[in-house]
């Protein structure tokens, strides 16, 4: 009975679960450039709603087109960003049951004013249609010439069924547009059934606007000046020698962000350049959080692809999440380099998308401020309200390139500023935005480490956030935030400034817990070897694990660490060891330490029978170490790569990110050209997967 039970249970389910599949709907279109009426491919196509759980997002093809099924029914907020083009957002798209909405979209490059015509038809709706539209409302008057606009496209068309299709097989209709004098702004709302698009046209200028600075060309030449500092991989250690494996969390993403701008330079990364803790800590697992403890804990192995009689073991740490609503307020003091050298490949116009990006996220609980600094430093905006977003937006569109590079003016100033106005019981974080290269002033992250330390022991924490190619210095940036107790990001796109100006937002500003060490000691009775993947410039001993005078990392809201080990467990082993966390309260004092013990029943049998996020975890960890040049890779070829990360299941493989990340492994295997440095004495066919030869 309870069998027959448990099968109607689980038919059901399935029932539901299909007919909650059918009754989604879709939202699609096209994105044009408002200028050469020419499709606009790799525009980041985001939607959120208050009956969609987190976000969904899209990229145009090379039609300029994108498509997101599966929608439940609600108000959704869209935005369109890509790199040289002006950002838009509309927060007013109506989608009901079972309906496709066509957005189409032309979007503004940057050097282009606007101004705004509206252009209208009745709409001719066809009897069974699924198609429905967005109607033209006050939201769309009131960006006439009465405010700035706030719009940076053409958007909003509603079509109806006709002779045509288009690629999604929605029947689509010729249009007739008649125009409207601009004049006629004060139109009272669209009624029903009328087709509404939003043109923007440049204004007539006294001078011919500059085109977007052009991205040359990259050669390996060129890289000469990008600034990387090597830790070395780590080794695999006996548990009878060293049972504690200790070190600090690193929520970081720079590395990954930066091997991305690389190859798709069609360039090799730096081997110093790649830390395997940040490609792994890219990439979104799924984590659920506790609700009965800061952290959500989450242990799983399988035998090692590459690596004979060892298991990858992966440990997933998950912050508790804050609503977005719940965020405390903010005080942001951006610091922005404007130095020469930010001129090129458009590096301060990406950070004048990012910025605005951010701008638009922000409400009544934040201020900001704005420094800059060429040869001086001088403040463009005091503490300003997020709420005067016209101000804000006009400061940063005025940003220009100017003088040398002082960093230590810029962020002498901009803490100064942060000091001045303190946000008790808030959020007081200084952002640097650079390329790192400093050649005025300190040089090095040491000058003003004891600044930066001070200050953040007073809660005004730094985070980085590095622009440009060709001429950068990471180890600047990576050690600045590691001291300010903030964290690193490296943008390369406007995809990756939406991930951390706008997805991520939350996370990134709101700490949790901070001096957050992870230790996992190893039972010398089960595991022979273990060796940690990455981390190696966040190592700490066994002693500074209990030492709360030694700083350690911060995680954010909702934020996650993953770490990888390769383990080689004894025969019948039941146990691993023990995994502790240690970590502060936001506002500090005394730590706390949680234990769990490590069961060797959660290591599966096989890689496929491994969770997916686990599989997609060590694709990133054994994509980083293959960059590397880690020894214990050499046998995984980028065939084999490729093959692993088409094992992680194809739902997850059809994510964006997760998409991407094949797609850099394919273009590593063309670049790729080394020499095994270790062949001559330690030959791949003999290697011992155990000890590694000296002089590896």
């Amino acid at each position: 009975m309870n069998t027959v039970i448990a099968r109607l249970s689980c038919g059901l389910l399935v029932l539901l679960a299909s007919q909650a599949l059918a009754q989604s709907s879709t939202l699609l279109g096209t994105v044009i450039d408002v200028q050469s009426r020419q499709p606009v491919a790799d525009v980041v196509v985001t939607v959120t709603s208050p009956t969609l759980q987190g976000e969904k997002s899209a990229v145009t093809d090379a039609r300029g087109e994108y498509r997101i099924p599966q929608l439940p029914p609600g108000v959704y907020v869209l935005r369109f960003e890509k790199e040289s083009y002006k950002p838009y957002a509309r927060s007013d798209v109506q989608l009901r049951l079972n309906r496709t909405i066509r957005v189409n979209v032309e979007l503004l490059p940057e050097s282009l004013s606007e101004v705004v015509e509206i252009v209208g038809a009745p709409a001719r709706i066809g009897v069974g249609s699924t198609t429905t539209g967005v109607n033209a409302d006050q939201e769309f008057i009131r960006r006439g010439p009465s405010a700035p606009p706030r719009s940076s496209f053409e958007a909003l068309t509603r079509l109806a069924p006709g002779g045509q299709s288009d690629s999604s097989g929605v029947a689509i209709a010729a249009e007739s547009i008649v125009s409207v004098a601009p004049s006629q702004y004060n139109l009272s709302p669209a009624m029903p059934g009328m087709s509404m698009t939003l043109r923007l046209h440049p204004l007539p200028a006294q001078q011919e606007p500059r085109p977007p600075p052009r991205r040359e060309p990259m050669t390996r030449e060129r890289f000469s000046a990008m600034y990387f500092k090597g830790y070395g991989v780590n080794p695999t250690v006996n548990p009878k020698d060293e049972r504690f494996s200790t070190f600090s969390v690193d929520t970081d993403t720079a590395s990954y962000s930066l091997t991305r701008g690389y190859l798709n330079r069609q360039v090799m990364p730096d081997e110093r350049a790649v830390r395997v803790e940040e490609f792994v800590n890219t990439f979104d697992y799924g984590y659920a959080d506790s609700k009965d403890a800061p952290f959500g804990i989450h242990v799983e192995g399988f035998p090692s692809p590459v690596r004979k009689g060892f298991q990858v073991l992966r440990i997933g740490v998950k912050a508790r999440e804050v609503p977005a609503a719940q965020r405390k307020s903010s005080h942001l003091v951006f610091v922005i380099d404007v130095s020469g050298s930010m001129e090129a490949e458009n590096r301060l116009g990406l950070v004048k998308q990012a910025l605005r990006l951010l701008v638009m996220e922000l409400d009544e609980r934040d201020r900001v401020s704005l420094v800059v600094y060429g040869s001086e430093a001088r403040q463009v905006l005091p503490p300003t309200s997020a709420l005067e977003k016209g101000r804000l937006l006009s400061a940063i569109d005025g940003l220009r390139t100017e003088g040398s590079t002082n960093a230590e003016a810029g962020l002498s100033l901009g803490y100064r500023i942060a000091v001045e106005h303190l946000r008790d019981g808030g959020i007081n974080r200084v952002i640097l935005c650079s390329d790192g290269v400093a050649n005025v002033g300190v040089s090095d992250a040491d000058g003003i480490w004891a600044q930066v330390k001070s200050l953040a022991a007073r809660g005004i924490t730094l985070s980085t956030v590095g622009f440009g190619m060709g001429n950068y210095n990471d180890v600047l940036m990576e050690r600045l935030s590691h001291v300010g107790e903030g964290n690193y990001a490296y943008v390369d796109d406007l995809k990756e400034a939406h991930r951390v100006f706008v997805r991520d937002l939350t996370g990134t500003l709101q700490v949790v817990a901070k001096d957050v060490k992870l230790q996992v000691e190893f039972d010398p009775e089960a595991v022979e070897l273990y060796r940690l993947l990455g981390y190696e410039n966040r190592a700490l001993t066994a002693e500074q694990f209990r030492d709360d005078q030694v700083d350690a990392g911060e995680v954010g809201a909702g934020h996650s660490v993953t770490a990888l080990y390769e383990v080689k467990p004894r025969e019948d082993a039941r146990t691993l060891g023990t995994l502790r966390i240690r970590y502060k309260a936001p506002e500090g004092g005394a730590s706390k330490e949680l234990a769990t013990p490590m069961s060797a029943a959660s290591l599966r049998p096989s890689f496929a029978q491994a969770r997916e996020s686990t599989r997609l975890a060590y694709v990133a960890s054994a994509f980083a170490e293959k960059l590397r040049g880690s020894y214990w890779t050499r046998p995984l070829t980028y065939d084999v790569l490729l093959e692993l990360w088409g094992g992680v299941g194809l739902e997850l493989r059809q994510r964006a990110d997760v998409s991407e990340l094949g797609e850099l492994i394919r273009k590593a295997s063309g670049l790729d050209r080394r020499v095994d440095p270790f062949e001559d004495f330690a030959p791949v066919k003999s290697m011992d997967f155990d000890r590694a030869p000296s002089g590896a």
